[in-house]
């Protein structure tokens, strides 16, 4: 049965807590802002000699902080992908035009049944997955109750004939980081953290060695898998993943989340402007800010 549409369907931004920008150690930002400008059409929101902050013109999207030290650590928990969510299928299709215009080169084309999806690497070998989604009325429920989802082959041709033909001049305005995929240790640790300390909700539970959260009955703001980081935890300071930034919807998600840290006995902290820092159980730094 089709899942239910909610006023929050045309962006997940407005669900109480959903995915925000993602900050990476970059051993060399200047050259991986060139990638994330030229291949996605990122504009350069600022640049302050030791971070670079890129997105649309009203918000990050990712953030680099330049590490030139910074070793990688590829099968540590982290990044497993960044996904910027396209608010229409031609608006994605313009993207992979530019990508592949600039010599970036697709990983893999996934229907995800609830989206269409391309897959990437920048230079520093951090994923990156491009998609729009499917109406919600269009989702299914699996035998869970959950958003049904598979991988199945995309029809990429059929996709990017439904674009212009032509390069997308910059990342659309409405772009936004639909999701975050994360490399983690241990699917039980992660999941008792995600929906006992902050609150998301499982919706799809159905892949090996892998499981999808999220709120207001969204296919997932956060991925998590052991595909290749099973019992590995985050090494602090490697190249990639810096940290991962949560959004929360006003005070109140950040009122309640609080309260649902200090009753599951997790530790947090709270900078000058509010934010809160707290890493999950494979080291992986979050920051929950009020969007």
């Amino acid at each position: 049965m089709p899942i239910p549409a909610s006023p929050s369907t045309a962006r997940v931004a407005t669900a109480p807590i959903s995915a925000g920008p993602v900050a990476l150690n970059a051993a060399d930002a200047p050259a991986l802002a060139g990638f994330y400008r030229d291949a996605l059409g990122l504009h350069e929101r600022t640049d302050d000699g030791s971070t670079i902050r890129l997105g649309t013109t009203d918000r990050d999207l990712v953030v680099l902080h330049h590490t030139p030290d910074a070793v990688p650590a590829p099968q540590a928990a982290g990044l497993f992908h960044v996904a910027l969510l396209y608010p229409t299928r031609a608006d994605l299709a313009d993207a992979i035009v530019r990508a592949g215009q600039a010599g970036a080169r697709l990983d893999g084309a996934s229907d995800h049944l609830v989206s269409e999806a391309v897959y990437l690497r920048d230079p520093e070998g951090n994923g990156i997955e491009l998609y729009r989604d499917r109406e919600r009325d269009e989702w299914q429920t699996d035998e869970q109750g959950g958003v049904a989802m598979a991988t199945l082959s995309l029809d990429l041709a059929d996709v990017l004939q439904s674009g212009s033909g032509q390069a997308s001049a910059g990342v659309p305005a409405d772009t936004i980081v639909g999701h975050v995929h994360l490399q983690t240790a241990d699917i039980a640790a992660s999941r008792a953290f995600y929906t006992d300390a902050l609150g998301f909700d499982v919706m799809v539970d159905s892949y090996p060695g892998a499981l999808f959260v999220a709120t207001d009955g969204y296919h997932h703001h956060i991925g998590l898998n052991v595909w290749n980081s099973r019992g590995r935890v985050a090494v602090a300071g490697a190249r990639g993943l810096r940290h991962a930034t949560l959004l929360l919807a006003d005070e109140d998600v950040r009122r309640r989340t609080i309260e649902r840290l200090r009753a599951a006995e997790v530790p947090f902290d709270e900078d000058a402007d509010g934010a809160l820092g707290v890493t999950d159980p494979a080291g992986v730094t979050l920051r929950l800010v009020v969007a």
